[in-house]
């Protein structure tokens, strides 16, 4: 396994064997849909019994069911069985290069890679080359930590972005992508479109792409682009999607790395990852808003404490309410407000309306909800917070009896990279790279035992 002091990895890939249909193969990421069973009950009507990454993988619409720890062991031993019957063939190293058309993009250009993880650090405060963009919650790491703990392979959702603004990585690529060798040419299940992959495995080409990402990660041209000093570590890797997936994969390899010696460490197949990595600048890279609802709450009830949380916290807040949606969509086009307030939309049974939070603590919109979320879901464990790609969604769950919906503003991804290394992590789930149906399929794999 090729490395460089970056953290890029050229890695060793698994991909199914010829005579399997990658159209049930390929299944979106795990973390997608967790409030709509009905869609991974479509998928598993879809899949049956045929080779299938769902197979694979734990939706984590099931996380809090009885029978998990069932799926676990069914899920490990299938990654054992797809390798002893040749379901999944090794590939000698090279990358892949990803051309994915989305239902709101035709082309979004990605690499399959591997990364090490003794490059990434997800806490807080952290300067390493591989980075979190959002706040990663330690309780949700346990699950996902069991899953790869025995796992002979694993999959990856995760997509870190490169900030390329003259595009020197993944572009010159795709420009030679008709003399590569085609992988897979396939459409996606359940409204995914289409993909693409390319082996990447030309000499000249890896060299390329390393010296590229080099040029990237130095420390005096990083610097000048975003203005900052010396005690700022290089940022070149940042977790877009699949944060919770890879600080587990780290969780996974310090607690392997623990039985190994010196030597050993160096090449063990659990130190790396493999993620999709993607320029910020790609056409296809749109960043949409995460959206919040509220399960199990009266919505008076939840507005009165809204209104005296954020007063305890020096903070004034009031909110108005609407006849309707498009009043207030309309309300909040012509409202201006000074930095320091944040405007946050609401819905619920019978209630549409605006929350006003004025001398805000937090730069996002974003950070002052979720703070008031967090502090709700302290105080009452009934309590639920499901995190939700589209509005459409959030009207018809918010609506529903005994729940709410808060809708939330898109960040600009050209402010990402340096929003991140100057005020460090977003409040989490701040942004997704796009909609649920445009997130990560499942199509490589990757041993992770020796």
């Amino acid at each position: 396994m090729s490395k460089c002091n970056t953290g890029l990895v050229t890695p060793a890939i698994l991909l199914p064997s010829e005579d399997i249909d990658l159209t049930k193969w390929a299944v979106v990421a795990c973390d997608q849909y967790t409030s709509q069973p009905e869609y991974w009950k479509s998928v598993e009507k879809l899949v049956q019994e045929s080779p299938s990454t769902l197979h694979m993988i734990l939706p984590e619409v099931y996380l809090e069911e009885d029978c998990c720890e069932e799926r676990i062991e069914k899920i490990n031993k299938t990654m054992e069985n797809y390798l002893l019957e040749g379901v999944l063939v090794q590939q000698k190293p090279g990358f892949v290069y990803i051309d994915r058309q989305t239902t709101h993009a035709a082309s979004r250009k990605g690499l399959v890679a591997a990364l090490d993880l003794e490059k990434y650090d997800y806490n807080k405060g952290s300067q390493t080359p591989i980075r979190a963009t959002e706040g990663t919650v330690l309780e949700r790491l346990p699950p996902r930590i069991k899953i790869r703990e025995n796992a002979p392979v694993e999959l990856p959702h995760i997509m870190v972005l490169i900030d390329d603004p003259d595009r020197t990585v993944i572009e010159p690529v795709a420009q030679g992508a008709n003399k590569l060798e085609k992988l897979y040419d396939i459409d996606l299940m359940m409204g995914g479109k289409h993909i693409k992959g390319y082996r990447v495995d030309e000499p000249e080409i890896v060299s390329q792409i390393y010296s590229s990402i080099h040029k990237l990660a130095d420390p005096v041209a990083f610097q000048s682009r975003y203005q900052v000093s010396g005690d700022k570590g290089v940022l070149l890797f940042a977790v877009g999607d699949g944060n919770h997936s890879l600080a587990s994969a780290k969780a996974h390899w310090e607690n392997i790395k623990k039985t190994l010696n010196p030597d050993e460490q160096q090449n063990h197949p659990a130190r790396f990852a493999l993620v999709e990595i993607v320029n910020v600048h790609d056409g296809g890279i749109k960043f949409e808003p995460i959206h919040r609802v509220v399960f199990n709450i009266n919505p008076r009830h939840l507005l009165a404490e809204a209104i005296e949380f954020y007063g305890n916290n020096n903070s004034n807040a009031y909110y108005r309410l609407y006849e309707s949606g498009e009043e207030m969509n309309m309300k909040l086009s012509k409202t201006q407000t000074p930095d320091s307030t944040h405007i946050i939309p609401f819905v619920s049974k019978g209630l549409t309306g605006l929350i006003f939070v004025e001398n805000t603590k937090s730069t996002l919109t974003v950070g002052t909800l979720q703070a008031f979320l967090d502090y709700l879901v302290s105080t009452d464990s009934t309590i639920k917070v499901d995190y939700i790609h589209g509005e459409d969604v959030v009207t018809s769950l918010g609506t529903k009896e005994g729940n709410m919906g808060f809708y939330l503003p898109v960040m600009n991804k050209h402010d990402l990279f340096k929003t991140v290394i100057l005020d460090g992590v977003l409040p989490r789930k701040t942004f997704s790279m796009g909609d649920a149906e445009e997130k990560r399929f499942y199509l490589e794999c990757r041993k992770i035992v020796k």
